[in-house]
């Protein structure tokens, strides 16, 4: 008997789930993923190749492959500009758009003038170039400042923009917020011009994680993605990169080298090679061009004014210049051509590549000199070189690819990497190391300190002569690299308060006109403070050894020196030593440990470079000398002076061991730590009151655009709303739905509303005033709106209601014929009236709207009809799970013949369960909203404070 009650059930299941498949259970489940936790937005992490002309931006974020940011017009590289127009700020092709029409106010190869003061031959040269540009000093630190409608702007605060332009962009691609950056800049870079870039970061609201050199991203953009070629032998790769305002030839040296603690193999890209020009690239032959064009113009007409006077014509012939520069680049001549350039004449003229080479071949010595320069530095020949590669958009001039090619001996030229994006992604690789969130395979990368720097002092003893000896202590070398470990100066004569300078090393590499570009040799004076007192204060108490620190052959002050990964140095502390006199022990306590100190030899240096305590000096970081041979005369002069002071000392010293030998003191270290004061001598940053006003400044622009377009949105939304209405009134299909006097009074207000856009509205009008005027259309509107939704939204909430209905009654007719039915009589009556009651709700609903007319109220509407379907759907789920979760008896003469058919019941009830009503839950899911959290999201929870996503250029970022 429970058998056929079983298989009854399975039978009246079977229907059910066939009845409902065809229908829409109304309540679906509500399905929460987070898409943008917080997790995810401390991840995200870009790069910014800065180049001069153009920019390229990088992007890693959780479930993201690295990849290149588009802008808004779907590019994958931004011209690198803004444009001033008062209240309005252009950037990319709007700048090159506004640049056309308003060249004085666009500001164009930004990044050639951070740092650098206005007598620099590098901003004499940009005057030239862009003569309409007003630039001016700055009042205090004599860097460059733009004129743009009266207002004067600092280079940083432009760069700035342009970053955080940059960084919106980049939130708008990722949909989320990105604040760690790395961005390139040229090895060339100098300390001031770093620490300018470094302050237009700041001013962005950006984390810089690190400046990074434009060849070492190119470099590491191509080592990640050939891991597996690179070994323990050594390869050389010499890129040659020729953008638009620079040419630079690098030499990198890719290899394996074991970890000593792990014994891990892991690649090291290492810089070996330098060379450059910074005035030498696209820029220069593209205005040559455009010179050519001029003189080509003014040969064939003949205008009241001269062209080169008018900043537009020019601006146009720049363009136009550029563009046929690039088709001689593939082709071996072409029409140049500018409608309405000046005074309304039109401009035509035949232009071929043979004439573009006459026009730069005295460019052709300067277009070699960086890859000798380069060869000379790393001290290798041209057969060394393991692989040439180009980069820049220069290099695609055919005349540029011949000399590369013919000064190393028709060697071919490798183009493998992406020209336009292999910074980029390189330098977005090393953001994703840097960041917190991801975890990246070992690549070791050390660049080349192309510019030494030491600190020079003033000996307190003099020459012979009385003339006073200036000694210099280098503490980054030429051909160093960097990063390293901190570097420590020890000042051993100095009692005092004292000053030291840091400055550039010999620089006898670079070439006359490089020097002149490089700036001041001198970069700070540093005061240290505090000396005196400390010395005075502490020297008084009994017992106090003005002597050596940790170590014997450290001696007074200590001055701490850090070059970080953006290589930008920075006097992080100084402290002077003294040893103390605690209370008396036991005379052999620390008698082993004293001797040596009160017998010590006596021969000191002046200054003594070693690494920071406690740390490993990397392999790469070249080992300072203690003496370079410019001062080993001034150690010889000094040595007997030196050596009789320290006998004295040591009497001094045996007298205080002989005195004490029954209970030996044990000198305790004490460190003070002192004031450092360092003053710019190359070019002050700018201050904290300065960036805080450029925030501001940077503020008050970013609120003014987002109010402009918002009044345009609110314009467009309202204007498009009129032209929508006015045309959608005209249609028969929605006539059907107006009653006349709405027609009349919508009428009336859309041609208002019209005129008020045509005659009134302007960028002066508030966005309330749009608002306000949509409202009014909207109120007029809303009763028809309301009647076209309801005749168009009905038919499917009719169609589930019936489906219901249907599947109610035929619920109830089976449960009433069960052998043993699962359910009781309360139920299924239950069922059964609120079947009956919503059928005759539909029968008479139905028919009063059958007799409506489309611009009368609906009989029903489909809240109505929402809410038949939820009390069906209700009673319906509760009987349902009741069966599925139902347990049937089985007689015991009948247990085992009825296994089979108990199991095939099950897998039919299960199988149809799963295909048809996945969606169904028990009475309890109903009256509460199931959240389903995604899985991701829950692997994400687990990954919260851990380096957990990895990243790999060819993988997802969370997959390796």
């Amino acid at each position: 008997m429970w058998v056929n009650t079983f298989s009854s059930v399975v039978i009246l299941a079977t229907t059910l789930f066939s009845l409902f498949s065809s229908s829409i259970l109304f309540f679906p489940l509500m399905v929460h993923i987070t898409n943008n936790n917080v997790l995810g937005a401390q991840l995200a992490a870009m790069s910014i190749d800065f180049g001069s002309q153009f920019m390229k931006i990088g992007l890693v974020k959780p479930g993201v492959p690295m990849e290149i940011v588009l802008n808004k017009e779907s590019r994958r590289k931004t011209p690198n500009l803004i444009g001033i127009n008062k209240d309005e700020r252009f950037f990319g092709d709007n700048g090159l758009a506004f640049a056309i029409k308003n060249p004085k106010n666009s500001f164009v190869h930004l990044v050639d003038l951070l740092g650098k003061t206005i007598d620099n031959p590098i901003v004499s040269l940009y005057k030239q170039r862009f003569p309409f540009i007003n630039l001016v000093a700055d009042d205090e630190r004599k860097t460059v400042n733009f004129i743009a409608n009266e207002d004067k702007y600092d280079v940083e605060t432009l760069v700035a923009m342009v970053l955080d332009n940059a960084r919106r962009l980049t939130e708008s691609f990722a949909e989320q917020s990105v604040k760690d950056v790395v961005i390139t800049v040229p090895a060339f870079f100098n300390q001031a011009e770093r620490r300018a870039m470094t302050k237009a970061a700041e001013i962005a609201g950006l984390n810089l994680l690190q400046l990074l050199n434009d060849h070492t991203a190119a470099g590491l953009s191509y080592g990640i993605f050939r891991r597996k070629e690179i070994n323990e032998q050594s390869q050389t790769l010499l890129i040659y990169d020729m953008g638009a305002t620079k040419t630079t030839a690098a030499i990198l040296e890719f290899r394996l080298e074991k970890d000593k603690k792990s014994s891990e193999k892991y690649p090291v890209m290492s810089t070996i090679g330098f060379g450059y020009d910074r005035t030498l690239g696209g820029l220069e032959i593209s205005l040559r061009m455009r010179d050519h064009l001029v003189k080509e113009f003014q040969k064939a007409k003949k205008t009241a004014h001269d062209i080169t006077e008018n900043p537009r014509a020019m601006a146009k012939m720049f363009k136009e210049a550029e563009r046929v520069k690039q088709v001689l680049s593939a082709n071996t001549d072409h029409i140049a051509q500018v409608e309405s350039v000046h005074e309304d004449q039109d401009f035509r003229v035949a232009v071929t590549r043979a004439q573009l080479e006459e026009m730069i071949k005295d460019l052709e010595p300067r277009i070699i000199k960086p890859i000798e320069d380069a060869l000379k530095m790393a001290q290798m020949n041209i057969d060394e070189v393991g692989q040439v590669v180009l980069m820049g958009a220069a290099t695609r001039t055919p005349k540029v690819q011949e000399l590369v090619r013919k000064y190393f001996n028709g060697k071919e030229l490798g183009k493998f990497l992406n020209t336009d994006e292999s910074i980029a992604m390189g330098a977005v690789y090393q953001a994703a190391h840097l960041s917190k969130g991801f975890k990246v395979k070992r690549f070791d990368v050390r660049d080349l300190q192309i510019f030494p720097i030491q600190v020079d002092f003033v000996s307190l003893s003099k020459k012979d002569n009385g003339v006073e000896r200036i000694i210099h202590r280098p503490i980054f070398g030429y051909k160093s690299f960097f990063p390293s470990s901190k570097k420590i100066l020890s000042f051993s004569s100095y009692t005092k308060d004292f000053t030291f300078n840091v400055n550039y090393g010999e620089l006898k590499h670079l070439t006359a006109t490089q020097l002149s570009e490089f700036g001041s040799s001198n970069i700070s004076n540093v005061e240290i403070i505090g000396v005196t007192k400390t010395y005075e204060s502490e020297m008084a108490a009994e017992g106090a050894v003005y002597k050596p620190c940790e170590y014997n052959f450290f001696q007074g002050i200590k001055a701490y020196f850090n070059m970080d990964e953006s290589g930008i140095i920075s006097v992080e502390s100084a402290e002077v030593c003294v040893e103390k006199l605690p209370k008396e022990e036991s005379a052999f306590a620390s008698l082993a440990g004293k001797i040596s100190g009160f017998f010590s030899s006596g021969s000191t240096t002046e200054a003594t470079t070693i690494a920071e305590p406690g740390s490993n000096e990397d392999k790469n970081t070249e080992p300072l000398k203690e003496l370079n041979e410019e001062n080993k005369a001034a150690k010889n002069a000094t040595e007997k002076d030196d050596k009789d002071t320290s006998k004295e000392n040591n009497k001094l010293k045996l007298h205080a061991f002989q005195k004490n030998i029954e209970t030996v003191a044990k000198l305790k270290l004490l460190k003070f730590p002192l004031e450092v004061k360092e003053t710019r001598y190359d070019v002050d940053v700018l201050s904290a009151a300065e960036v805080k006003t450029a925030k501001k400044r940077l503020s008050k622009f970013v609120e003014m655009e987002k109010r402009k377009a918002e009044r345009e949105e609110a314009h467009n939304t309202l204007e498009s709303l009129v032209y929508d209405i006015s045309d959608k009134l005209e249609q028969e299909s929605i006539q059907v739905f107006v009653k006349a006097e709405e027609k009349d009074a919508l009428t009336r207000e859309i041609e208002r509303v019209r005129l008020w856009l045509e005659d009134e509205a302007d960028i002066s009008t508030p966005v309330d005033d749009f608002v306000k005027n949509k409202e009014i259309i909207d109120k007029l509107l809303k009763p028809v709106t309301d009647r076209i939704n309801e005749h168009n939204g009905r038919p499917a909430f009719i169609s589930d209601m019936l489906s219901l209905l249907n599947s109610s009654e035929t619920f109830v007719f089976l449960g009433r014929n069960l052998t043993d039915s699962l359910f009781t009589d309360v139920e299924l009556n239950t069922l059964e009236k609120i079947t009956n009651e919503t059928k005759i709700w539909w029968e008479e609903k139905n028919a009063t709207q059958l007799t409506l007319a489309p611009t009368d109220t609906p009989a029903y509407t489909i809240e109505d009809l929402k809410e038949k379907i939820r009390a069906l759907d209700r009673e319906l789920r509760y009987l349902v799970n009741k069966m599925k979760f139902s347990k049937p008896k089985v007689e015991k003469g009948n247990k085992e013949g009825s296994e089979d058919e108990k199991s095939k019941a099950e897998n039919v009830v299960n199988n149809e369960h799963t295909n048809s009503t996945s969606n169904l839950t028990s009475e309890e899911e109903l009256k509460n909203d199931t959240v389903v959290t995604s899985s991701s999201e829950a692997d994400k929870k687990k990954c919260e404070g851990k380096e957990c996503n990895n990243v790999d250029p060819t993988h997802d970022a969370t997959e390796l």
